[in-house]
C-alpha cells in the first residue's frame, strides 16, 4: 500500500478546520494528520506531525499566516497552501506569502457552505497532490529563495543549447512575452527587479491570477525593480521599457494603429477559456503583431498554458526559452515547450534574467 499524503489544515475557523479536514478525507490518498486554530500552533504542528503539505489560513489570532509561514519556511520547510481572500488586502498578503515561499493559493470567499466548498474540492486536490513530493518541491523552493545576491554563487549556469543563446543573441527582437502560473511570484521577483533600467523593449507578463492579485503583484515588482511595472491597461499604447503584467479575470490581446504603434486590448473571448488570462492567448496575438520579432519565454507553472502561443510563434521562426527544471516551482508549463523542441534554450532564472538583459537593451 502506497503511503497517504499527510496534511496539516491550519484555520482560525472551526468551520473551515471541519470542511476542509472532511472534504480531503474523502480522498483514498490523503490523509489529515491534524489541525491547528493559528499560526503558533501550526509552526509547533508542522514540527511534530511532519506534514507533507499545510494549508494555511492568512488571517488567525495570536500568530497570523505570514508570520508563521516566514517561521516555517526557515526552520521546517513545507509545501504551504495558502488560503485568502479575494480583497485587495488579501491579495497583498497572498503575494507576500509567495515570495516568503508558499507553493500556491486558493482564495476562500464564499467558502462558507458545503456546496462552495465541493466546488473548491477538485481543486485543492489537486494542487495537494502536485506538491506531496516534499523533498524535491521544498529543494527547489531553497535554491530559490536563497538567492539573495544576483548572480547566485553556488550554482553554475547552465544553458541547454549554446546555439540556440547564440542565435537568440544575434536577432533583434521587438518585444518579449513571458507566460508564468504556480510559483511565478516567487520567481518574477528574481527576474523582474534585475532587468536592467536600460530596457528598450515592452515585456508582457501572463500571471495566472484573479484581478486583485494581479495589480498587486504589479505594484511589488514594480517598487523593487529598475524597469517600470504596471498591470496593463485597455487601450494603452504600448512603450518600450515598461514591463506589463496581465490584468486578471481577463485575456491581454494586441493590436496595431495605422500609425503602426501597438496598444493592448483587454478581451474577455474566449469566455470558456481555462485560465483568463491566458498565455496562449497573449501569445498568439503577440505573434500576430510583432511576427518572429517577439522572444517567447515560458516559466515554472502547473500544466500546458502557452504551449499553443510558441508553437504559433515557432512556426513563424521565431525563438523561445524554457525555465530549466531544477529551478521550477512545478515543472509543467516549461516542460511541454521542451517535450515538443520548441524551446531553443532551456535555462535557469538567473540566465533568463541574463538574455532579457542582453536582448532588451541592443
Amino acid at each position: 500500500m502506497e503511503r497517504k499524503i499527510k496534511v496539516l489544515v491550519v484555520d482560525d475557523s472551526a468551520f473551515m478546520r471541519q470542511s476542509i479536514s472532511f472534504l480531503l478525507k474523502e480522498e483514498p490518498e490523503i490523509e489529515v494528520v491534524g489541525t491547528a486554530r493559528n499560526g503558533k500552533e501550526a509552526v509547533e504542528k508542522v514540527k511534530a506531525l511532519n506534514p507533507d503539505v499545510v494549508t494555511l489560513d492568512v488571517e488567525m489570532p495570536v500568530m497570523n499566516g505570514l508570520e508563521a509561514l516566514e517561521i516555517i519556511m526557515k526552520e521546517s520547510p513545507t509545501s504551504v497552501i495558502m488560503f485568502s481572500s479575494l480583497t485587495s488586502e488579501g491579495a497583498e498578503a497572498t503575494i507576500k506569502a509567495l515570495e516568503l515561499g508558499a507553493v500556491d493559493f486558493l482564495a476562500k470567499d464564499n467558502a462558507t457552505t458545503n456546496t462552495t466548498l465541493q466546488k473548491i474540492r477538485n481543486e485543492l486536490i489537486a494542487k495537494i497532490k502536485q506538491f506531496a513530493n516534499r523533498k524535491s518541491v521544498t529543494s527547489r523552493l531553497a535554491r530559490i529563495t536563497r538567492r539573495s545576491t544576483y548572480p547566485p554563487k553556488e550554482e553554475q549556469v547552465h544553458v541547454s543549447s549554446a546555439d540556440g543563446e547564440k542565435k537568440i543573441y544575434g536577432k533583434y527582437f521587438k518585444a518579449i512575452a513571458i507566460g508564468i502560473s504556480t510559483g511565478g511570484p516567487l520567481t518574477l521577483n528574481k527576474v523582474i527587479p534585475f532587468i536592467d533600467g536600460n530596457l528598450k523593449l515592452p515585456i508582457f507578463i501572463v500571471q495566472h491570477m484573479p484581478p486583485n492579485f494581479t495589480a498587486s503583484l504589479a505594484r511589488r515588482l514594480d517598487a523593487t525593480s529598475k524597469v517600470e511595472v504596471k498591470e496593463a491597461e485597455d487601450g494603452e499604447e504600448v512603450r518600450g521599457g515598461v514591463v506589463y503584467i496581465a490584468k486578471g479575470g481577463i485575456h491581454m490581446n494586441f493590436a496595431k494603429k495605422s500609425t503602426g504603434k501597438v496598444y493592448i486590448r483587454l478581451n474577455p473571448e474566449p469566455a470558456n477559456s481555462l485560465h483568463k488570462p491566458s498565455v496562449d492567448e497573449m501569445v498568439s496575438s503577440a505573434v500576430d503583431v510583432y511576427g518572429n520579432d517577439l522572444l517567447g519565454i515560458i516559466m515554472t507553472g502547473m500544466g500546458k498554458d502557452g504551449l499553443l502561443g510558441i508553437r504559433k510563434l515557432k512556426s513563424k521562426n521565431g525563438f523561445a526559452v524554457a525555465q530549466n527544471k531544477e529551478s521550477c516551482v512545478v515543472y509543467g508549463m516549461p516542460k511541454a515547450i521542451v517535450d515538443e523542441n520548441l524551446a531553443d534554450v532551456i535555462a535557469p532564472i538567473e540566465k533568463i534574467t541574463e538574455i532579457i538583459n542582453k536582448v532588451g537593451t541592443k
